[in-house]
C-alpha cells in the first residue's frame, strides 16, 4: 500500500536556483513533447508514444539551443514524458480531455524523482545533481521501515516548496500454517 506524506522544506539559494531550473526544464519538455505529438497527429495522423518522445528528448539535449537540459537531472524529464503518456492514455480511453500545455504562471511547478535520482539516508533527502540534502521540516515521522519510492518536489505561487513522498510499506509477514492446521480456517 502506498501513502503520500507532504513535508515543507526550505532550500538554500543554490538549491532553489537548481529546482527552479528543473521546474522550467520539466515544463519545457512537457510542452515540446505535447506539441510534437499534436503536430504528428494533425499532419500525418500518426500516434507518437513515450519511446518516440524519449528519443526526441535525447535529440533535444544534443542541440545547442536546448543543451541546458543536461544541467538538470534526466529523471524528472523522463517522468514528465511518462505523465504526458498517461494523459494521452486517459484521453483516448475517454476518462479525460485532451492534454493542455503547461503555463509558466498558472500551473504548479513540480518535478518527480524516482529512487535512482534521490538518496534518502538517516532522515536526509538529497536529490540528483545537488550537493547538500534538503532542509525538510519533519512534521511527522515516516512509518517504521518505510522506504520512499518516489519524491515529488513542488512549488506553489507563494514560493513555498513541498516534498511529497510516497513510501512503500514494508512487506507483511506471511502466516505459516503447520500441518495440523491445514484445511482448518484460522478464524
Amino acid at each position: 500500500m502506498k501513502r503520500a506524506f507532504r513535508y515543507r522544506f526550505y532550500p538554500t539559494h543554490v538549491q532553489a536556483a537548481q529546482l527552479s531550473r528543473t521546474f522550467g526544464c520539466v515544463r519545457l519538455v512537457y510542452n515540446k513533447a505535447l506539441a510534437a505529438r499534436s503536430q504528428a497527429w494533425e499532419q500525418h495522423r500518426e500516434r507518437v508514444g513515450y519511446n518516440a518522445t524519449s528519443t526526441m528528448l535525447t535529440g533535444w539535449k544534443k542541440t545547442n539551443e536546448l543543451g541546458f537540459l543536461t544541467e538538470v537531472s534526466s529523471v524528472p524529464l523522463q517522468q514528465t514524458l511518462r505523465h504526458l503518456q498517461g494523459a494521452f492514455s486517459n484521453f483516448f480511453a475517454g476518462r479525460a480531455g485532451y492534454p493542455r500545455f503547461k503555463s509558466k504562471k498558472k500551473s504548479r511547478a513540480s518535478a518527480e524523482y524516482t529512487p535512482s535520482a534521490f538518496r534518502y539516508r538517516n532522515g536526509k533527502l538529497t536529490l540528483a545533481k545537488m550537493d547538500q540534502p534538503l532542509d525538510i521540516v519533519w512534521s511527522r515521522p515516516l512509518p517504521e521501515g518505510a522506504v520512499p519510492s518516489t519524491v515529488t518536489i513542488s512549488r506553489d505561487a507563494g514560493s513555498r516548496h513541498c516534498c511529497a513522498r510516497t513510501p512503500s510499506q514494508p512487506p507483511r509477514r506471511q502466516k505459516t500454517w503447520s500441518g495440523s492446521m491445514r484445511g482448518s480456517r484460522p478464524w
